[in-house]
């Protein structure tokens, strides 16, 4: 299954969900394509272990998560571990801690008088974490965030092959001069987004300029004042990636008040793939951040575990898949003339 990744580009969590058929997976046509013509050419037949068993007198999940109303996004994870939990008649409950420790050992004592599975933790941030000696004892999977020794299984989104698609795929429509409008400093969504897109760059043979980043702290108003210090640079960039939709928004605002047009005179890309986005004039091409995929995978990984067998590496990258929307020009045709000088 590693092989079958590398040879088509994607994780190995995508080659299992295409294999799987996975129904709710959010994946392209055409990197359903590449997994199966990579498992083709490799002569990969997936492993089929049997029906997955629940455990006698374990018919509950406890989801913990840190947050869950300032972004949509621990939302849709819960929603990906219940989703699957109830295909085995397993029962999910949700319980939001703040990231208070005293909560955290309230709720793991009181919810462990149930017949545990085991536990999900959750972050609204992907973020190193260290549970308190409450979780001891319980198969637990950790959602969006990982303990320092790897000791746990985890599921996190791919952020650094997502900050590289997104810039390639500006790059293969034709922009050379492109900037990015950072998430807030210290985040590791920030840290990954940027070297993907400085991996995008040297692929291609294009120089990196630290002139063209910019700071931002997702929030649309950074969007906003960050494109218009970079339009005013003596040599302006010819597409923006935002690392999020959020900024995204704040970006069209400024591109508009200088009479540009999207993607004509300048191409935006987001990444989050929140619902705005599909709403914006022009529609907003962005990657989406898997939180729902993730959390069927967290799932399948606490069952695994409660089943005394641990699946796969210790820690499950999931890939952002790329909606490409009008913000971005399509990328122009290589002419037969031209081919033929390549």
């Amino acid at each position: 299954m590693m092989d079958v990744a590398a040879m088509a580009g994607v994780s190995q969590a995508t080659v299992s969900l295409v294999l799987n058929g996975s129904r709710g997976a959010k994946l392209s046509d055409a990197t359903r394509k590449r997994v199966h013509e990579a498992a083709r050419e490799l002569g990969y037949n997936l492993i089929r272990r049997g029906a997955r068993t629940v455990p006698e007198d374990r018919s509950n999940i406890v989801f913990i998560a840190d947050e869950i109303t300032t972004d949509p996004w621990m939302a849709l994870a819960f929603e990906g571990v219940r989703d699957k939990a109830y295909e085995y008649g397993i029962n999910v409950s949700l319980a939001v801690s703040h990231g208070d420790e005293e909560t955290e050992q309230m709720i793991v004592n009181q919810m462990s008088r149930l017949p545990l599975l085991g536990m999900i933790y959750g972050t609204i941030l992907t973020r190193r974490v260290e549970l308190s000696s409450a979780f001891d004892g319980q198969h637990t999977v950790l959602l969006n965030c990982y303990n320092a020794d790897r000791s746990l299984p985890s599921v996190v989104p791919g952020d650094v092959l997502g900050g590289r698609t997104a810039t390639d795929h500006l790059i293969k429509a034709g922009y050379k001069r492109i900037a990015l409008i950072n998430g807030q400093s210290g985040v590791e969504a920030t840290r990954d987004r940027l070297k993907g897109y400085r991996q995008a760059l040297s692929s291609h043979d294009i120089p990196f300029d630290g002139d063209l980043v910019k700071p931002g702290n997702w929030e649309p108003l950074s969007g906003y004042e960050h494109t218009h210090a970079l339009m005013d640079l003596d040599m302006p960039p010819d597409a923006i990636f935002c690392a999020n939709d959020l900024m995204a928004l704040g970006c069209f605002d400024a591109l508009k008040e200088r009479g540009l047009r999207i993607p004509e005179d300048i191409a935006v890309i987001g990444f989050d793939n929140r619902e705005i986005s599909e709403s914006t004039h022009p529609p907003l091409s962005t990657l989406v951040l898997p939180q729902y995929e993730m959390g069927e995978i967290a799932f399948e990984l606490l069952l695994d575990n409660a089943n005394g067998r641990q699946s796969g590496p210790a820690q499950i990258k999931v890939e952002c898949p790329l909606i490409e929307r009008a913000s971005v020009r399509a990328a122009r045709p290589v002419l037969e003339q031209e081919a033929e000088l390549l």
